[in-house]
């Protein structure tokens, strides 16, 4: 388990650590003014437009003028319609002439946080003294921690619903188990705790904010009110129902728990150190019943005495089967809510399809859930506790099928949905997880192959059959179809190093009388030795030692698709981001162009290569470098490049470049307003008579 933590908190560091801090699945698409633009007169209000749907509050849209004072209204107006997500805010009257900042910010549909800042100028433009700000939402040490939040979250709630069902469905005998009880305790206990930090943090994670807004009360009821609080808050109430339902599985449910293939559920029988001394040899066909909730056990007898505390102590079978089913529907319940609060706040609560995009991720969560959740549960029971009977490990095989089954078909339909296009598969961040992530499955799917191998040479154990822990005395055998060698299992009552006689004597005074204090300890020493036995004969077992091999690689590959899975949460999707790009989102960097061009005279042929840094809206670096045929730096009279945009009637607007050396050609603030498709014009002239225009078009964003 350290091993496995260790990893977990390796791919935590490699995949947290190195992500962008925030994916920005919602983006600023065009506004009014555009970056950068300069206006005759002030406008009235400005108008944002986003990629999609976006939550944003009053205090969302800041304008700031030349001195730092800020001059909008303090109230954001939703203006969309027809499909189109834009906003407005309204500015005061008398604005003067200068550069003007807008900062905005805003939470996407799928939960995740957006900011952003632009210029435009009154007039002309003016030195400002407003600091953008240098911090995204959703970055910095908050955004890592919500992330690390984020994962633990996923993990909690794996263990929880994965542990639950592998009792349920497959080892109801597992109820007694330390190891199985701290298991699914644990996932309780850390989704819980990270829900609640997702609570403290989002505030800060929403505005951008460091650690000291954590504790910011104002904040915390700010985010109750957004979706994504309300899911947090939804899972909190859910968790407090699934509470009540842990503690009935592992105790009413437990001290009746009747396995199929060992009859009732002994308390403490499995020789732990909490087991009582109450149990019986298997050998002389009785069983051992609890005691009511105190633990001890009775020996069942034929006589109408012992049938009457038989019924006093054991419940019906069908009590037991009521309590059964109503644990499964409630459990089910309980489950299906948890899954949906991340349904409805994340990437399926938005884009196309939401009305069915959002059952699927429920059940893509559970079957996930389900089976690396019940993955984690048969390795705790391999490596402490009891031997897990071999139907058990059948009927596990069997649900892991079914969750794959699940698993596959929901994925395939929301990798569609996110993705969209080859392109965006290969081309995106989330396709490339989403990429690894099935390389990833598929070798989880490769060790379960194992793992089923395994399971099958179980069933060739003596005792597979009979009732008993399948293979729990088997020897070591030479392959699957050999005969194993069987190894006797000692009664409960029989240790493998007796007491000294001198202890036992001990265990009375000198007066005869029983001596309690002493009778407990040794009571602890037969129940540690008994113990101890029953793990050698248990590790001894090739099959059950395969099995728990295979079992463990299987945890370790499900750790890293656990990590992956959660950093697609954070990605933004595809689709999207193809979309974004489509209505004008940023270029990936600078936009160049190579201009072949002639001027007919004596050494006028050559090469412009022209760039625009970064290539946006807003002011640019413009370079031209001037090459003849041979590659060299041509020297020129002089470069003349103008921009024009046909789709808005824009242009030309014109930049005439210094001469920055050899064939080198500077402009230090070229401003192109609008996001678009321009053409770039670019005049060399080689002599007093001889020059040539070349035109080619180029994306600023």
């Amino acid at each position: 388990m350290l091993g496995v933590l260790g990893l977990l908190a390796a791919v935590c560091a490699l995949l947290l650590g190195t992500a962008a801090p925030a994916s920005a699945h919602a983006a600023l698409t065009g506004s009014d003014p555009a970056d950068g633009a300069v206006v005759g007169s002030a406008p009235a209000e400005i108008t944002l437009t986003f990629s999609e749907g976006v939550a944003l509050s009053d205090d969302s849209v800041r304008v700031l003028a030349p001195d730092g004072e800020r001059v909008d209204a303090g109230k954001v107006r939703d203006l969309g319609g027809g499909g189109s997500v834009e906003y407005g805010a309204a500015l005061r009257d008398g604005l003067g002439d200068g550069t003007y900042t807008v900062a905005w910010k805003a939470v996407s549909a799928d939960s995740h946080p957006v900011s952003g800042a632009f210029t435009f100028s009154v007039g002309a433009p003016s030195e400002t003294s407003v600091d953008l700000p240098r911090q995204e939402a959703g970055g910095g040490t908050v955004g890592f921690l919500y992330d690390v939040g984020r994962y633990a979250a996923y993990a909690g709630f794996v263990l929880l619903v994965g542990g639950a069902v592998f009792v349920l469905a497959c080892w109801p005998g597992g109820a007694r188990e330390r190891a199985v009880r701290r298991l699914v305790a644990a996932g309780w206990v850390t989704l819980t705790a990270a829900t609640l930090a997702m609570l403290l943090l989002r505030h800060a994670y929403d505005e951008g904010g460091g650690p000291g807004d954590v504790f910011d009360l104002s904040g915390l009821r700010a985010v109750v009110d957004t979706k994504p609080g309300a899911a947090l808050i939804s899972r909190l109430l859910l968790l407090a129902a699934a509470a009540l339902f842990v503690s009935v599985l592992f105790g009413t449910y437990a001290r009746g728990a009747v396995d199929a293939e060992r009859g009732p559920a002994r308390d403490g029988a499995e020789g732990g150190p909490e087991g009582g001394s109450g149990s019986t040899a298997s050998a002389t066909g009785t069983v051992t019943v609890p005691e009511g909730a105190a633990g001890t056990t009775t020996p069942s007898t034929g006589g109408p005495e012992g049938e009457t505390e038989r019924k006093g102590n054991l419940r019906t079978g069908a009590e037991q089967r009521d309590l059964f089913f109503g644990l499964a529907l409630g459990g089910a319940v309980v489950a299906t809510g948890l899954a949906a609060t991340w349904a409805m706040a994340e990437h399926a609560s938005t884009g196309i399809q939401t009305s069915l995009a959002m059952p699927a991720d429920v059940v893509h969560l559970l079957a996930v859930a389900a089976w690396l959740g019940g993955l984690a549960a048969l390795l705790a029971a391999l490596h402490g506790g009891a031997p897990v009977t071999a139907d058990a490990v059948r009927r596990f095989s069997r649900v892991a099928f079914g969750s794959v089954v699940a698993l596959v078909a929901t994925g395939v339909y929301q990798s569609w949905r996110q993705v969209g296009t080859w392109s965006a598969l290969v081309d995106t961040w989330y396709g490339q997880l989403l990429l690894v992530k099935v390389g990833l499955v598929a070798v989880l799917l490769g060790l379960g192959w194992f793992s089923r191998r395994w399971t099958a040479r179980l069933a060739t154990a003596p005792d597979a059959g009979t009732g008993t822990n399948a293979g729990a005395g088997a020897g070591t055998a030479a392959g699957p179809d050999a005969e194993p060698e069987p190894v006797a299992e000692p009664a409960s009552d029989e240790v493998p190093e007796p007491v000294p006689a001198t202890a036992r004597a001990d265990a009375s005074s000198p007066a005869g009388v029983p001596d309690p204090v002493r009778a407990a300890q040794l009571a602890r020493q037969r129940a540690a030795a008994d113990t101890a036995h029953r793990r050698r004969v248990r590790d001894a077992d090739p099959r059950r030692a395969g099995l728990r091999r295979s079992v463990l690689a299987e945890a370790a590959v499900a750790v890293v698709v656990l990590a992956v899975t959660t950093a697609l949460t954070g990605a933004e999707p595809g689709r999207t981001a193809e979309a974004t790009e489509r209505a004008g989102g940023a270029p990936d960097g600078p936009a160049a162009l190579t201009l072949p061009f002639d001027t007919g005279g004596p050494g006028g042929a050559g090469t412009a290569e022209v760039t625009v840094d970064p290539g946006r809206t807003g002011a640019n670096l413009l370079e031209v470098h001037v090459t003849d045929r041979a590659g060299k730096p041509l020297t020129v009279p002089e470069v003349q490049v103008a921009f024009s945009l046909p789709a808005k009637d824009l242009g030309p607007l014109r930049s005439s470049p210094r001469s920055a050396g050899a064939g080198h050609w500077e402009a230090t603030d070229v401003r192109l307003p609008v996001a678009g498709e321009w053409e770039v014009a670019v005049t060399v002239r080689t002599s007093d008579i001889d020059q040539v225009t070349e035109t080619e078009s180029v994306r600023i964003g």
